[in-house]
């Protein structure tokens, strides 16, 4: 038994026919399931372009990587002078880029250790805590031991990027990114 479909049958929200209906109505007819009607041709055209998209960024991204690790070292910066820092202190400083975030802390009368300060779990800026032996980010309350930079609760699970350090008299230097995995 075959009965119309109602979804592909033009009908006027006032249900009159078309004879009935006022001019405008005549002069611009909107076929309202026409008009919520996807072609597959046009589906697949935009998925295949989104998707064309998607691998334009994943491209484009490894291309940024490659050209990050081809410009080498990062330059000595100095961060401070030995007797600027008490033991047990800590200063923050930029490294390797202006918008790079790092504390130095003093552990010891000649032990230093420097890391990046954004915590690996969203960002967050880590507090040095010496006398505590750790650092915390505030965020979520995630904690990484201040000798080694791993984490040792909350939810980050990568460890802080070390700063490796060079002593030249007085003064203490940035010299480069020690990768943790």
């Amino acid at each position: 038994m075959n009965r119309p479909d109602r979804e592909h049958k033009t009908v006027a929200p006032d249900g009159r026919p078309l004879s009935e209906q006022p001019r405008w109505r005549r002069d611009f007819p909107i076929d309202w399931p026409e008009d919520h009607y996807v072609a597959r041709r046009d589906f697949t055209k935009f998925m295949a372009l989104t998707s064309l998209a998607f691998v334009a960024g994943q491209f484009w991204i490894g291309f940024q990587n490659i050209f990050r690790k081809r410009r080498g070292e990062p330059a000595i910066s100095r961060i401070a002078a030995i007797s600027d820092i008490s033991v047990g202190g800590a200063i923050t400083f930029n490294y390797p880029e202006e918008h790079d975030k790092c504390v130095l802390v003093r552990t010891g009368e000649n032990s230093f250790v420097a890391y990046s300060q954004a915590c690996t779990h969203l960002s967050c800026a880590v507090v040095p805590e010496p006398d505590k032996g750790h650092f915390r980010c505030p965020c979520h309350e995630g904690y990484f031991d201040i000798a080694t930079g791993r984490p040792t609760a909350g939810p980050p699970r990568r460890p802080l990027e070390r700063i490796a350090l060079r002593f030249n008299g007085d003064a203490i230097y940035a010299a480069g990114q020690e990768r943790n995995l």
